[in-house]
Formats: structure tokens, sequence, C-alpha cells
């Protein structure tokens, strides 16, 4: 739960206009002001730097901290929260972090210096679950990856829903041996792996996942070793763009005939994924929902500081094409 102003005026037993003036080094006794202070201890109140900057114009800057800007899903989603920027007459300066938790650290020192108004942050899993709701000092919205829930704002695509829609589709078109290659760094692809596993589970076949940085040449690596394993999948799924073209290079070079030998479905509907033959199956996220929602949400917890954390959650949409015998 975010404390607010008022909370630490109800634990210190004076007015809001009381502590604000205490915070703010202005005129009330050092009596009160030890007052205050013992009060703001006892509730974890962090003053919302960000929000003051906003109101004395200090700063018309938004942050966005994306995960990997050669990724077009990024791409698409920094070039729909910088329409929404632009509209609000706010810059935005872009940080790119490539999955490093000691990058998206010296990020987040730099768009406190930089007195940014607020930032939208795609973290890796291991900071999401490091950050507390008040360990930034300026409101923060996560893009792609929720964090642990009820700490920070977020906008995300149904991960689990979307990746046991396509074990679903596999498993009708006849499949049974279906492996799932999935990210190692983020939360987005831990739930496409749980949904995964679910469907399987629920269709009575086993589970064989693997788990790969997720860029394309790593995930071609992995995947090239596991095709070449007695008993390889006869389909995949695959949690990102850059870990399905990995995979599909991976086939590719092994001769292997899609979907004849080995069938494919992911996530992110790229203009590549429909440019080869045959097209690949996929779930297409709604990019730019997701970044003007973010910067919807980022406004106003700017403008409301105290309001509830908010979550919301988006729908994406099965493209079903060759690579998975799909008409």
């Amino acid at each position: 739960m975010t404390v607010g102003i008022r909370d630490v005026a109800r634990a210190a037993g004076v007015s809001t206009a009381t502590v604000s003036r205490a915070l703010g080094k202005g005129p009330v006794s050092e009596a009160l002001r030890a007052q205050v202070d013992a009060a703001v201890r006892a509730t974890g109140y962090r003053p919302n730097l960000s929000a003051r900057r906003l109101r004395s114009q200090a700063t018309q800057t938004v942050g966005l901290i994306v995960a990997d800007i050669r990724n077009p899903f990024f791409t698409a989603v920094s070039r729909a929260v910088e329409d929404a920027a632009y509209d609000a007459g706010m810059r935005v300066i872009l940080c790119n972090t490539d999955e490093d938790s000691a990058r998206e650290a010296m990020y987040l020192r730099l768009m406190e210096e930089e007195r940014v108004s607020g930032v939208i942050f795609a973290p890796t899993r291991a900071t999401a679950e490091a950050l507390g709701p008040g360990d930034l000092p300026f409101p923060t919205v996560f893009i792609d990856r929720a964090g642990p829930p009820g700490l920070h704002d977020s906008v995300v695509l149904d991960n689990a829903g979307a990746s046991a829609a396509l074990v679903d589709h596999l498993v009708a078109k006849g499949f049974a041996r279906i492996g799932g290659l999935f990210g190692s760094t983020s939360s987005t692809a831990q739930e496409r792996r749980d949904g995964y596993a679910a469907a399987m589970a629920r269709h009575g076949l086993d589970a064989c996942v693997r788990s790969v940085l997720p860029q394309a040449d790593a995930a071609e690596a992995a995947a090239s070793a596991w095709l070449e394993e007695p008993g390889r999948p006869e389909a995949l799924v695959l949690s990102n763009g850059q870990i399905l073209m990995g995979a599909f290079r991976a086939a590719r070079r092994r001769g292997l005939r899609i979907p004849n030998d080995l069938a494919l479905a992911g996530f992110d509907n790229e203009p590549w994924t429909d440019l080869v033959d045959p097209g690949l199956t996929v779930i297409e996220q709604p990019v730019a929902e997701i970044g003007a929602q973010a910067m919807r949400l980022l406004f106003e917890r700017i403008a409301t500081p105290d309001q509830p954390v908010r979550k919301v959650t988006l729908s994406g949409r099965a493209i079903l094409r060759g690579s998975t015998g799909a008409a």
C-alpha cells in the first residue's frame, strides 16, 4: 500500500499542512518537527520528489528504459510512448539495458539526476523483484513485465493465456511433442512458460522446456543443439520474436521442412514473420496500446501520487499461418 502525507499526518496527530511545513523545513517547532519525523519513520513514507518538480515546472521529461531496442517490440512501444509524450508537450530520454541489471541501476540513477517527471520501465525479473514501492524518487510504470503484485503500475499482455492458446492450436493440429524455448531474464518469459506448461498438462502432454537469453543468436544455438537430440520436438513454442527468429534459422540450416518436420509458433507479429515461406504463426501484441496506456498511467500517477496501484492487462491476437499447418 502506498503511504501518503495524510497517513503521516494521522500518525503524528497533526494536520497535513503541518507535515508539509515540517518536511519542507518550514516554520514549526523542533518538538513538532521531531514528532513528524518519527511518524515518517513509523509509516515508511517517502516524499514524491517528481511530483514536486512537475508542479514547480522543473522538468517536462519522461524516462523510457527498455530491455533491447533492437527488438521490434520495444521499438514499436518506444514510438507509441514518444508520440504520447510529444502530444503532452514532454520530452523522452530513451535508454537501452540489454537485460543487464547493472545498466538498469545506472540508468535509474541517471533519471534521478535528470530530474525526470516519471519513468516507463521494462525491468529484468531481478530488478523488478528488488524494487519496493518507495525505492524510486519518481513515478514509475512497468511495461511488458509487471513485477511483484501491487507494487508498481504496469501494462502487460495476458502472457499465460496467449502462450496456452498457442499450445491449444498446435494440439488441435495434431502435434504432441511440443517443446518450449523461453527467455531467461524476465517475468514475461516466466508467465509464458507457465501458460505453456499449464496447457500441456491440461492436454495430458509432457512439458519440455529450455531457457535461453532472449536474443536471436543465443536462441539459434540452443535450438540447433536441441534439434540434434533423439526424440526432438515436433513443434516449438517460442517466447518472443528474437527467439522465434533464432529457432527459424536453426530449422532452416538443418534442412527441416516447416511444418512437416518442425512446427513453429511464437510471439510478436514482426514484418519478417509474414515474408518467409511458410509464414509464421504468432501472437500479435497491441504495441501501440501498450505505449499509450503506459503514458496514461504515468500521467495519472504524477497528478495523483497516492492513488492505488493499477495493472492493465491487454489481450494478444493469434495470427495463424503456415508454420503450424494453418491455412
